[in-house]
């Protein structure tokens, strides 16, 4: 599964430091927002053709794996 996050990148001179999906001006948000609305794995393919099925994994891990926090409570 680690191999997936190496397919999301940040360049803070990019998408203003947005993680994006393999160095591309394709964020991980636009590939979250995508499935949102309701459009499937391929129909995103299809919309997106410079993706690939594992970038749409990548970007689910990413913010799955930054979503996984401890939350503290005061």
């Amino acid at each position: 599964m680690s191999d997936l996050l190496r397919r999301i990148t940040v360049n803070p001179k990019q998408c203003g430091g947005r993680p994006c999906i393999r160095g591309m001006r394709i964020r991980v948000s636009d590939v979250l927002d995508l499935f949102v609305a309701g459009l499937s794995a391929e129909q995103i393919l299809e919309e997106m053709p410079d993706l690939e099925a594992d970038d749409l994994k990548a970007a689910l891990l990413y913010a799955s794996r930054k979503l996984n926090h401890p939350v503290l409570v005061a």
